[in-house]
């Protein structure tokens, strides 16, 4: 079994679970259909259709959107960009989990991003977006780096280790190296480097509101062991 990116998806996101209580409260509170943005393999998408919503997964990796299909069918997947996709129907909720607007490519890929999100929402529709501060995922050099992310499948040992952390610029590059072992103790190695961009909450919400959005909130979503805080900024239509 070759690692994929199906694999390394779901080692290094999919056991997260302290945001979802927020999804699940915004989804009352605006019914369905629901919008999920950078779906992947479905973390997100899968828990709000077990809970009985309409929802449209958003990705532009077709593998991750064709495992998401198989685990749920009832799931719509669009296979398109985030910052320049177009469908043909309008949401009263869309959501950006797990600092996914910190990955388009800074201010301009937000900006194109929140001007997409604005042509699909409905009149008073929300849009939530999750941002966290990669800085302080930066371990002080006397600190160790956190432990890996490990998944067990088929036999096979998925391990993601952080490497190192450091400011570049706009972003935090984090280094990771992905091992994939064998049942019989063969192992596949590769490194790989992941930008992720720091914005505030008002830098964000400033570019909403240059894409026609209004910031009314903003909701926590607490650190666990493995992940720092984040904060949904929550805006209208």
């Amino acid at each position: 079994m070759t690692a994929t990116s199906v694999t390394w998806h779901d080692v290094e996101h999919g056991s997260y679970e302290a945001d979802l209580p927020l999804w699940r409260e915004l989804a009352a509170a605006a019914g369905g259909p629901i919008l999920d943005l950078g779906a992947g393999t479905g973390r997100v998408s899968l828990d709000l259709a077990a809970q009985g919503y309409d929802v449209v997964a958003l990705d532009r990796e077709a593998e991750l959107l064709a495992e998401l299909s198989a685990r749920e069918p009832s799931v719509t997947a669009v296979l398109a960009d985030a910052r320049a996709f177009s469908i043909d129907a309008r949401f009263p909720l869309i959501i950006a989990p797990m600092s996914f607007v910190q990955i388009l490519g800074g201010h301009e890929g937000r900006v194109a991003m929140l001007r997409s999100v604005h042509a699909h929402l409905l009149a008073d529709g929300l849009f939530a977006a999750a941002i966290s501060d990669p800085k302080d995922a930066v371990p002080e050099e006397s600190i160790a780096p956190p432990l890996p992310d490990i998944l067990e499948r088929d036999g096979w040992v998925f391990a993601s280790q952080p490497l190192s952390m450091y400011e570049e610029g706009v972003y935090v590059v984090i280094e990771r190296r992905r091992q994939a072992v064998s049942p019989t103790g063969e192992i596949e190695q590769e490194d790989v480097r992941i930008e992720v961009g720091v914005v505030s909450a008002d830098e964000f919400e400033t570019e909403a509101r240059e894409s026609g959005l209004t910031p009314v909130a903003r909701k926590s979503v607490p650190e666990t062991r493995d992940h720092i805080e984040s904060t949904v900024v929550l805006c209208r239509r």
